[in-house]
This record gives structure tokens, C-alpha cells and sequence, in this order.
């Protein structure tokens, strides 16, 4: 008895060992390239869950969501960028794409100002990043409402 108890026991030690350094093929990276989103982006639509329109008046302390409809963000590798609403207004921005913890992937921008360094600057904004396929993107703002959570989604194709 003793014999088949060691015997299973060594059995089941190297089933442990052999999963443990297999590799898993399910799994999926959530880490999205910051490649996938340099270039030049044109927000076409702005739509929300869990909230009723005109529920957020202002975002990215700047305007309604739906005035951000058309504008255009012009990405670069360097983490610089400037987004044009489509009445003229322009805001400079440095980028990154922030991969992990618990949010997930996020998009992540600071607005920057004349004079301004990208590193000084300690407040900016971070959205999740719902898809991003280097032509297509949707991006997701979380918005606290009572006890739970909505979101507004914001849209893009590229155009270069």
C-alpha cells in the first residue's frame, strides 16, 4: 500500500512539473502595440453605455463628447500628438499605451501647453482600449455612476 501511495504521489509531482512548463497556447496577450495606433486618426462616432446622452457635459475638461465628433488626432512614435476638433480648436498632447493592471490596456494622454515637458506634467487622462486593429479603433472613457460604471466610446478610423 505504501509502495502505490509513493508511486502516485511521485505520478502526480511530475503531472505538476509538465504543466507547469508547458506553454499556455489559450491565452492571449492583452498588451496592444503602440505601433497599432501611430498615424492619423478621425473620431467618426461617439456612443455610450450604461449612460443617457448628454449625461457627461465635458470631457477631457474641455468640451461635450459629441464636439469631439470629427476631430482629428495625429499620433507619432514619439509619444507626441495634437488632436483638432472640427471648429479649429487644436490641443497638443504627449501619448502612451499603458499595459497592465487590473484596468486592462489603456490609452493614455496628458494635454500639454506652451512650455510644457511631457514628464512635469502629473494630471492627463486614460481610456480603455476596447479594440485597436491598426485601422479601426474604439476606445472606452469609464464614467462612475451610482455604484456601478458607464462608458463613453469613442470611434476612430485611420486615414493614413
Amino acid at each position: 500500500m505504501k509502495k502505490i501511495f509513493q508511486t502516485s504521489i511521485a505520478i502526480l509531482s511530475l503531472i505538476f512539473v509538465l504543466s507547469a512548463c508547458s506553454s499556455q497556447k489559450g491565452t492571449v496577450s492583452s498588451n496592444v502595440s503602440r505601433g497599432k495606433f501611430v498615424g492619423t486618426w478621425t473620431l467618426n462616432n461617439v456612443s455610450y453605455d450604461g449612460l443617457v446622452q448628454n449625461a457627461v457635459q465635458r470631457v477631457f475638461d474641455q468640451a461635450p463628447p459629441e464636439a469631439f465628433v470629427g476631430s482629428t488626432w495625429k499620433l507619432t512614435n514619439s509619444g507626441n500628438g495634437i488632436y483638432t476638433l472640427s471648429n479649429g480648436t487644436s490641443q497638443t498632447i504627449f501619448w502612451s499605451v499603458y499595459n497592465g493592471g487590473s484596468t486592462g490596456t489603456q490609452f493614455q494622454f496628458k494635454k500639454l501647453y506652451q512650455g510644457d515637458k511631457a514628464k512635469e506634467v502629473q494630471e492627463g487622462y486614460r481610456l480603455d482600449i476596447a479594440s485597436n486593429d491598426g485601422s479601426t479603433m474604439t476606445l472606452k472613457s469609464p464614467v462612475a455612476i451610482g455604484g456601478g460604471t458607464g462608458y463613453i466610446i469613442y470611434s476612430f478610423s485611420k486615414s493614413n
